[in-house]
């Protein structure tokens, strides 16, 4: 592995890390409603399990393993957007509510098109 690739593989560790964080301070403004303590359980769960997810990826034991561990941050960004964009928020959280929605939806892409790349390698190897 370069220093680049491994720069901006623990950049992403970083950056789902922080998202989670963001999450829990998101979560810890939120009007304290029944529905959104059932959307913020499972809001917490899918965003801190993008970056434990793409953790493991990079501890993989094959291509196998790497490539679920991967589809499945990328299901749980897809996820946390999901809950996000369900959540009741307040007028002045409205806006780090949009803020997270793209930063879920660019943390799917970019988990997309590692899925994308790393098959189109296994499919070129083949």
């Amino acid at each position: 592995m370069t220093e680049i690739q491994s720069s901006k593989r623990y950049d992403l560790e970083d950056r789902t890390l922080n998202f989670a964080k963001r999450i829990i301070e998101f979560i810890n403004r939120l009007p304290k409603t029944l529905t959104n303590i059932e959307i913020s359980k499972q809001l917490i769960r899918a965003a801190g399990s993008i970056g434990a997810n793409y953790i493991e990826a990079n501890e993989s034991l094959g291509k196998k393993d790497f490539m679920m561990r991967i589809k499945i941050s990328r299901k749980e960004a897809k996820e946390s957007r999901y809950w996000l964009k369900l959540v009741n928020c307040s007028k002045d959280s409205e806006e780090e509510q949009k803020n997270l929605i793209q930063e879920a939806d660019e943390l799917m892409r970019i988990f997309g098109a590692i899925v994308e790349k790393t098959n189109n390698k296994i499919n070129t190897k083949s």
